[in-house]
């Protein structure tokens, strides 16, 4: 199955949170693709580092605002309709769950109202960026879209998971009652270049701990799993999502499942560290398994990860050992 590339030269797309690890990736593709693209970011968990490549690009717009106060109408960069809008901001972290909660639930409320609106006002398709957490603690494996998940709604992870599935509901009801385009993505344990390397999430945190030297902290027992899809995989699969008529949910990730456990005793060895596993706390509301169900990504938009764990994870790992050594 081949989709049609339905935007490229001379179609101009909104990416919110661009500045952020996998809204900065989203852009490069889209600027590859001919595309003008305006990303808008408040620097929250976005870092300026990530698209400084493009700060001269003509077709490229960073603009710094909140979009959870209101759209910069008044930026020139908002002046023209757009094609698309891809809303990608959001804090997304366990570590971010604890210290920016409110800033989650209302860029998952507000903004993403904001952003709607502005859709249906220039006839844009919409692209709602949504997680894996949607499942909760999921108790079908692997998690299909048609599974409705297990959310602890007043949990440490709540304000994420709930924030995601607000607005995945406004986005379904602007397509039901207002015709509007959309489509929505559930994103599965993305990794890749530019993570934050202490953002709480597993392969940053062990790749930054094996690269020092200082002990690998796993939480719980390690048996807990996770299903790592590398950036590019994601972009490819997000892209393909945009190029459809396809409403979604679809889900976007890959099916290497492994334990907490391995994935800290891969890194220890890809990295060539001398560091040991440590077994620490787990925290609330961890959720047991992640596979994404892939049916509907390979029969809709014929999706298939191609990057294999070793490959995407050497990969991240150069990126963070050359980081680490400029900052050193």
């Amino acid at each position: 199955m081949r989709l049609e590339q339905r935007y490229g030269d001379g179609h101009r797309v909104l990416v919110s949170g661009g500045a952020g690890f996998v809204p900065s990736h989203l852009v490069d593709a889209l600027i590859a693709r001919g595309c003008t693209v305006v990303a808008v970011d408040n620097f929250v968990t976005g870092s300026k580092e990530n698209v400084a490549h493009l700060a001269d690009h003509p077709r490229f717009t960073l603009v710094e605002a909140d979009i959870t106060e209101a759209l910069p109408e008044d930026h020139p960069a908002f002046a023209d309709r757009f094609d698309a809008i891809l809303h990608m901001a959001s804090p997304a972290s366990p570590t971010d769950f604890t210290t920016r909660p409110i800033e989650i639930l209302r860029v998952g409320s507000v903004a993403t109202l904001y952003l709607l609106e502005r859709a249906l006002a220039d006839g844009a398709r919409f692209i709602m960026a949504s997680t894996s957490e949607a499942y909760g603690d999921p108790q079908v494996h692997p998690q299909p879209e048609s599974y409705w998940g297990n959310v602890n709604p007043v949990g440490v992870r709540g304000v994420y998971d709930e924030a995601k599935r607000f607005s995945e509901a406004a986005t379904m009801a602007y397509h039901r009652s207002r015709g509007l385009d959309v489509g929505i993505v559930r994103i599965f344990n993305t990794y890749g270049p530019r993570m934050r390397p202490d953002d709480g999430r597993a392969v940053p945190t062990f790749i930054s701990q094996a690269l020092r030297g200082q002990p690998v902290t796993v939480h719980g027992t390690g048996n807990q799993t996770r299903s790592l899809c590398y950036i590019d995989d994601l972009v490819r699969g997000i892209l393909l999502l945009l190029d459809s008529t396809e409403t979604g949910p679809i889900n976007c990730g890959t099916e290497h499942e492994l334990s907490i456990r391995e994935l800290a005793t891969k890194i220890i060895e890809l990295t060539g560290s001398s560091s040991e596993v440590v077994f620490v706390g787990r925290t609330a509301d961890d959720p047991e398994m992640r596979r994404p169900d892939l049916t509907l990504a390979r029969t809709r938009l014929g999706f298939e990860p191609v990057v294999p764990p070793d490959e995407g994870l050497r990969r991240t790992i150069e990126y963070f050992r050359r980081t680490m050594l400029a900052s050193a």
